[in-house]
C-alpha cells in the first residue's frame, strides 16, 4: 500500500483585540486536520518511518509511550491505515483508558512495562522481538532523522512569508524538522520553540542531534506549567477561552502552552509592531481524553 495521503493543512489568522493593540498578525497552521487520528506532528514523524518500514519488507511496528500517549495512538491508527500490525511498550502499571482503548480498537497490542526497563526501550525491543524479522523499531515520539525530515516538509507548504514561528517541544524532533526547513528554503524567520518539559533547555541538545546544518533559534524555557502533562487553572482557563473564541480545538499538554507562551510574549511587547506569527497546532486533540476532569 502507497504509504501517502494528500495533507489538509490551512493557516487560519487568529483574531485578537491583543495582537491588533500590539500591530502583529498571528496565524496558526492546522495541522490537526491532517487526519482525525494520524494528527499534526504525528503523521509528518510517521511518513518517512513507514516507508523505511515497506521498504526493508517490515510488517510489524514496535513503539513506546505512556498510558495517555498521542504517539502510541498515531502509530495503532497508522498501522491500521496501511497494513502493519503494531504492538505499543506502554510505560507504568496496567491501566485501562480512552487512550488505550483506541489503541486496541486500531489493533495495537499493549505490553506494560516498569517504568526502570522501559528506559531501554533497545533491550525491550531485543527482549521481545529479536527474533521477529518483520519487526520495526519507532522510538519514543518517533524521534529519529526520518522524523525530521517529514516534519521539515512543513516549511515548503508555506505560501506566505513569516517572521517567526511558535511550535511545542516534546523530544525536539518536530523543531529540528522546521528549523531544517527553514534552513534549505533559506528562509530568515526565527523559530521559537516551547518545552513542553520542565528544564527544557535539555532539548537544545536533542535538537541539534537532528539538524543539517548549525542553526540559531529561541527555546522558550519558562512556560512548562510544572513539567510534561502538568496544568494549572490558568492554563485550563486559557485554553477554555482560546477555544470558546476561536473554534480551534487545542489540548494543554502542548498546543495550548505554545499558545499560551506566544500570547504571553505579546502582552510582554516581545515582538516587533508588524510582525507576522506563525504558530503549528501539532494535533494531539485526543490528549484531551485524559484531562476531561480538569475541564469540570
Amino acid at each position: 500500500m502507497n504509504i501517502d495521503f494528500e495533507i489538509f493543512s490551512p493557516v487560519h489568522q487568529i483574531q485578537d483585540k491583543l495582537f491588533d493593540e500590539q500591530g502583529l498578525k498571528v496565524f496558526i497552521k492546522r495541522d490537526d486536520l491532517i487526519h482525525p487520528v494520524i494528527s499534526g506532528n504525528k503523521w509528518r514523524k510517521l511518513k518517512y518511518l513507514l516507508k523505511q518500514a515497506q521498504t526493508e519488507n517490515k510488517t510489524h511496528l514496535i513503539t513506546f509511550g505512556g498510558a495517555y500517549s498521542n504517539h502510541l495512538l498515531a502509530v495503532a491508527a497508522a498501522a491500521a491505515r496501511f497494513g502493519f500490525k503494531s504492538t505499543g511498550f506502554v510505560r507504568g502499571e496496567q491501566v485501562s483508558n480512552d487512550t488505550l482503548f483506541l489503541c486496541r480498537l486500531h489493533g495495537m497490542n499493549l505490553i506494560f512495562t516498569d517504568r526502570e526497563s522501559y528506559r531501554d526501550k533497545s533491550s525491550l525491543f531485543d527482549k521481545h522481538f529479536a527474533d521477529d524479522r518483520k519487526a520495526f523499531f519507532i522510538d519514543e515520539g518517533g524521534a529519529s532523522v526520518l522524523a525530521a525530515k517529514g516534519c521539515s516538509e512543513l516549511v515548503d507548504e508555506l505560501t506566505d512569508p513569516y517572521n517567526h514561528i511558535f511550535c511545542a517541544c516534546g523530544t525536539g524532533t518536530t523543531a529540528a524538522g522546521i528549523i531544517n526547513g527553514l534552513s534549505a528554503n533559506h528562509l530568515p524567520t526565527r523559530f521559537h520553540g516551547i518545552p513542553v518539559l520542565k528544564n527544557g533547555g535539555f532539548l537544545r541538545q536533542d535538537v541539534n542531534a537532528f539538524l543539517t546544518e548549525p542553526a540559531d533559534y529561541q527555546l522558550h524555557t519558562e512556560y512548562h506549567f510544572g513539567g510534561y502533562g502538568k496544568v494549572d487553572e490558568q492554563l485550563i482557563e486559557f485554553v477554555r477561552q482560546f477555544v470558546a473564541s476561536t473554534g480551534i480545538l487545542i489540548e494543554p499538554v502542548y498546543t495550548g502552552k505554545m499558545l499560551y507562551a506566544l500570547y504571553d510574549l505579546a502582552g510582554k511587547k516581545y515582538f516587533e509592531s508588524g510582525s507576522r506569527i506563525l504558530a503549528i497546532h501539532t494535533g494531539g486533540i485526543w490528549g484531551l481524553l485524559g484531562m476531561k476532569d480538569k475541564f469540570i
